[in-house]
Parts: C-alpha cells; sequence; structure tokens
C-alpha cells in the first residue's frame, strides 16, 4: 500500500477511480458524439483510436486502465508517508506505477511512437504538482516557526517570502513550453500554441499566486518572476510575437496574489 491508513485509501482510490470511468465515457462521447445517445454499446464505450485489439476488449481494457488511473490519482491526494525516505521510496514507487497505467493506455491506442510524449507529460505533470507540494510544506513550517517567534520580519518586497514559489514558476513558464515543443507538430503547434499559453500558463500562474497571497500577503516579486520567465520562455521557444503570453502571465499572478492577499486580511 502506498498508504499507511489502509481504509482512507481505499476510499480515495475507489473514488477516483469513479471519476476516472466517468472521465473516460465524457471523452468517449467528445470523441463520437451521439455514440452514447444511438449507436452500438461497443462503439459508446470505444475511445481506442488505434487499437490493435477487438472493439469490445478495447473498451473493457480503456474502462479498467481509466479506473486505475484515477484510483492512482485519488491514492496521491493523501499524504504518503511521515518520514523523509519513506516518502520518497512510496512517491518513486507511485510515480512507476502511474508509468505504466499511462504506457498500456497509449499502446492501445496509439503506438510506441507516442509513448515518450505522454510519459514526459504525465513526468512534468509530476513535478509541478511535487513543485507546490514543497511549497506548502515549506509555507507550513515557515508559520509554525513564527508562531513559535522563531520566524525573522518579513523581508524587502518579500523576496524571501517569494524565493520557493520561484521553482515552480520556472518550471511552468519555461521547461514546461520547452518539453511540449519537442512533441508538438511543427505545422499545427497546438500544445505550445493553444494548451500552454491558454490554460496550463494562466491557471498555474493564478493558482501559484493566490496560494503565496493567502500565505504572505502581497508579494509583488512572484508576478514579476512569472513575467520574465515567461520572456524567457518567448525567445526560448516562440518568437517576438508570442510576447502577450507575457501579459497573460502578469495578468493572472498579479491577480492572483491579490485575491489571496484579500483573502488572507479577511481571515485574518
Amino acid at each position: 500500500m502506498f498508504l499507511d491508513d489502509r481504509k482512507k485509501a481505499l476510499v480515495r482510490a475507489l473514488i477516483g477511480g469513479i471519476i476516472g470511468v466517468a472521465a473516460y465515457l465524457l471523452l468517449s462521447f467528445v470523441a463520437q458524439p451521439g455514440a452514447l445517445l444511438g449507436g452500438s454499446f461497443e462503439l459508446a464505450f470505444t475511445f481506442c483510436f488505434n487499437s490493435r485489439v477487438p472493439e469490445g476488449l478495447g473498451a473493457a481494457l480503456g474502462i479498467l486502465l481509466w479506473f486505475a488511473f484515477g484510483a492512482e490519482v485519488g491514492l496521491s491526494t493523501l499524504p504518503f508517508a511521515q518520514d523523509g525516505p519513506a516518502l520518497v521510496k512510496r512517491s518513486l514507487l507511485h510515480f512507476l506505477v502511474m508509468a505504466a497505467t499511462v504506457s498500456a493506455w497509449t499502446l492501445l491506442n496509439f503506438g510506441l511512437l507516442e509513448l515518450s510524449f505522454f510519459l514526459v507529460l504525465l513526468a512534468l505533470v509530476y513535478v509541478l504538482i511535487w513543485l507546490g507540494r514543497w511549497v506548502g510544506w515549506y509555507a507550513e513550517a515557515a508559520a509554525i516557526r513564527n508562531k513559535l517567534g522563531l520566524a525573522p520580519g518579513p523581508s524587502l518586497l518579500k523576496w524571501r517570502e517569494t524565493l520557493p514559489y520561484l521553482p515552480f514558476a520556472l518550471g511552468l513558464c519555461v521547461a514546461l513550453p520547452l518539453a511540449l515543443g519537442l512533441f508538438d507538430a511543427a505545422d499545427v503547434p497546438v500544445l505550445r500554441g493553444l494548451l500552454f499559453p491558454w490554460l496550463l500558463l494562466p491557471v498555474g500562474c493564478f493558482c501559484s499566486a493566490l496560494s503565496l497571497g493567502r500565505r504572505k500577503g502581497i508579494c509583488p516579486l512572484y508576478p514579476l518572476a512569472c513575467t520574465l520567465f515567461t520572456l524567457a520562455a518567448v525567445f526560448l521557444v516562440y518568437n517576438q510575437t508570442a510576447w502577450p503570453y507575457c501579459i497573460v502571465a502578469l495578468a493572472c499572478s498579479l491577480a492572483g496574489d491579490l485575491i489571496g492577499a484579500a483573502m488572507r486580511k479577511m481571515r485574518n
């Protein structure tokens, strides 16, 4: 087991598995509009783009794999362990199991050539989530030290408070578009041109800045860092026509920071 509390682990895994199957059915409906309403039973539950197995078996394997992936995501909502070595070992084991599930689904639906893309994408998301959690743990430790009277006063422009969030911003604004560029199509860059600048970037900047603002108040250096990191990505991944992405990063991170600071003030 990944967790010490097996009862909670089973409940979270079951809930996550059910959500995973629901997502599978939703994607099946999107991929084949009307299949769930008037098509055959097998077609309604397929969602196998290039499956090398019979349609019914592919549908059953698809449901099983999506249930397994949802269960694995559900387990990740609980802490794996209380001490450092066990946490690292169980996290690595959890990632390997998720990678095996994603690999099986990719081979079933696409093929060996697309496997590296999905594994790299999974690894990036995993690292970003881990960085986000590390920031949360760091903030909780700082709050404990503050209550004990051991924490120093606020730094200039709260640069010290912003520092733990910078690895996440760097991974989101620079490393993620670089990785997506390795797998994006040259003629229609959907991952770099649509998914990253209009979904991943604004959501990531807003949520991380919201977390920082709720814990530390207004930190003006974080929106500036997100903007500068995005500007670096413009030159490394895009070209000068992509400079509006910097405005997206600035606006979303600034909005998240201000809203988080307002929530902090109301709570206090």
